[in-house]
């Protein structure tokens, strides 16, 4: 036997290991797309994790027929990592087909599909995740296919905490406040979380209510005479009712568990409930989201009788308590040093209310026409316009008072041009980088984007970017709002479609009770998971800290993968708004 000489079998394993290191930072995934598809008269952009090749392809995917070729643009520098891209841009290819997307000497991507509709599913799923959350009810299989479940929380037996008794509801006292959704991964209600999301939804009707008439979400109400968008946002509806004490009109900022439930289903949980102190923001969020419900159900009164009557009485007397009691924070810590037991679930802390009375005022001034509610938004902000999340809920009234400029009084008519400028000077912040970027998105320009629920950021950014296309007629907003849809669904850092459900590579252990629960592979489908957060908060053990990749599909991280409601709102309305003018678009031709 022929003997090696020791040095060469070093330089073999050094060659293994160099081999080894390559292989490991090598790309993964490294053509980044909407794995869903694109329309055929819309933008068709691809990012590819390179700076070597050129050229790439589009083909079916059994690699027999190409149908389009183009050229890589330049080469642009991730801000955030050493990383390198190019875009592919093939929005001349308007055939309606399934493809791949072929960059030689890189791989292909994960198919997608050139057609109408090509979101319809997406739009579908992301608002029938709200019917896998809802609470006090089970879900039959009818209706929920394979993740089926028995009912938890019936709340019918909620303690008022020790932080919120009064006079007329002392200790012990017991009030019913069944049905509404599980906020997020946890099985708790939070009358702030829930209003930032009501609003969106009641926003996206509408702004689309023909769309939403059409549509069918096979959920039990489905058959009735009302759209199924308003019989899901009906149920949460229902539940905020019941968080009002009709005595004084002030609302208790949550219903709760003291504690978090460990990763058990619904049913298993049996700890007592609690109402938690009233507050200025729940308060007003509450009377924002009743003010606009009473409009929106006014249609339905045959159906309904007598609740957008009741939606706008408990909203003047919200909005009554709120102004007798303007700075009632909810402050979890110094609860918990005065009352026991301790309550430790979110907080939703906030004490800064001006955009709260703001978008209450817009909301009630809109449903009433009664001015002295528009004097609030003019004292508390006027026009001004900023990204929405739970605690900054100024731009809803905004977004509004833009949806019926038409009927406005003079007195808030004559802010419309102010109310237009300001939101075309925050969206053209995120315009004039667009063709810099990495991933060619709105999202993503600065590293302040990716926070904890930074999926929520892009889609609330493409909220304001339609919001700027329907104002303006302009097409760069409508495609820049395309541009943050084929972000969230796989044209990104990470290289997933953050959408349960939706795409070929998608979350598979969301931060979410009932999908780690169940004994089901798949999880609940059309949740849109938090995103990357190089915060970490969770302390779990991330790939990277990357800012635009700091993601971990693991149910260990609610910074990066837990669901939350406030987040699917959003892109409930993004998706949903695409589609209804894009379906549009095409019956005028």
């Amino acid at each position: 036997m022929k003997i090696i000489d020791s040095k060469y079998v070093i330089i073999f394993i050094s060659l293994l290991m160099g081999l080894n290191s390559y292989a490991q930072e090598k790309v993964q995934d490294p053509i980044r797309l909407n794995q869903i598809g694109f329309y055929p008269n819309a933008s068709k952009v691809a990012v590819v994790i390179t700076d070597a090749v050129d050229s790439f392809y589009i083909s079916t995917p059994d690699l027999k027929n190409n149908v389009f070729s183009g050229a890589l643009g330049e080469i642009r520098s991730s801000a955030f990592s050493s990383k390198k891209t190019r875009i592919a841009d093939f929005s001349s290819l308007t055939k309606e087909g399934t493809y791949v997307l072929v960059v030689p000497g890189i791989g292909q991507s994960y198919s997608f599909e050139i057609k109408n509709k090509a979101h319809d599913e997406v739009a579908k799923a992301s608002i029938k995740s709200f019917y896998f959350q809802r609470v006090s009810t089970s879900l039959s299989e009818q209706y929920a296919g394979k993740w089926k479940r028995k009912a938890g929380h019936p709340d019918n037996n909620v303690l008022i905490h020790p932080s919120a008794l009064s006079a007329k509801r002392p200790e012990g006292f017991i009030i019913s406040s069944s049905r509404g959704w599980y906020d997020a991964g946890d099985y708790n209600k939070y009358i702030v979380n829930s209003g930032i999301t009501m609003g969106t939804m009641l926003s996206a009707y509408e702004d689309f209510p023909t769309y939403f008439d059409e549509m069918n979400l096979d959920i039990p109400e489905s058959k009735n005479d009302v759209p199924d968008l308003l019989d899901e946002v009906l149920w949460n509806l229902r539940w905020m009712l019941t968080m009002q004490d009709p005595d004084d009109g002030g609302v208790y900022h949550k219903c709760t568990n003291a504690k978090f439930d460990g990763m058990v289903m619904p049913d298993f949980t049996k700890l007592p409930r609690y109402a938690v102190q009233k507050g200025t923001a729940a308060t007003l969020d509450f009377a924002a989201v009743t003010a606009q419900a009473s409009r929106v159900y006014r249609k339905y009164e045959k159906i309904f009788p007598g609740l957008a009557d009741s939606c706008l009485r408990a909203s003047v007397l919200a909005w009554q308590w709120a102004v007798k009691n303007p700075n009632v924070e909810y402050n979890q810590g110094a609860i918990n040093k005065q009352f026991d037991p301790d309550i430790t679930t979110g907080a939703y802390g906030d004490s800064d209310f001006k955009d709260e009375f703001s978008w209450a005022g817009a909301e009630i001034y809109l449903t009433t026409k009664d001015d002295a509610y528009y004097q609030s938004v003019l004292t508390y902000g006027g026009s001004a316009i900023t990204l929405p999340s739970w605690s900054n809920v100024r731009a809803l009234g905004q977004y509004s008072l833009l949806r019926f400029n038409k009927t406005l009084t003079p007195l808030a008519q004559k802010d419309f041009d102010e109310r237009k400028r300001n939101l075309f000077a925050m969206v053209e912040e995120w315009i004039k980088g667009l063709n810099q970027s990495t991933y060619q998105t709105a999202i993503g320009q600065s590293k302040k984007d990716f926070v904890w629920g930074s999926n929520g950021v892009c889609a609330n950014q493409g909220i304001a970017l339609m919001y700027a296309f329907q104002v303006s007629g302009d097409r760069k907003y409508f495609d820049a709002a395309i541009g943050n849809l084929d972000y969230m669904l796989g044209r990104n850092g990470t290289g997933y479609s953050f959408v349960t459900g939706s795409g070929d590579k998608t979350p598979m252990h969301p931060h979410h009770r009932p999908s780690e629960a169940d004994g089901i592979v798949d999880p609940v489908p059309g949740f849109l998971a938090g995103g990357p957060n190089p915060g970490m908060q969770d302390k779990c053990s991330y790939p990277t800290s990357v800012a635009d990749e700091a993601y971990l599909d693991n149910a260990c991280s609610y910074a990066s993968n837990e669901i939350a409601i406030n987040w699917n709102a959003p892109l409930v309305y993004l998706v949903s708004a695409i589609e209804a003018i894009q379906s549009q678009n095409e019956k005028m031709k």
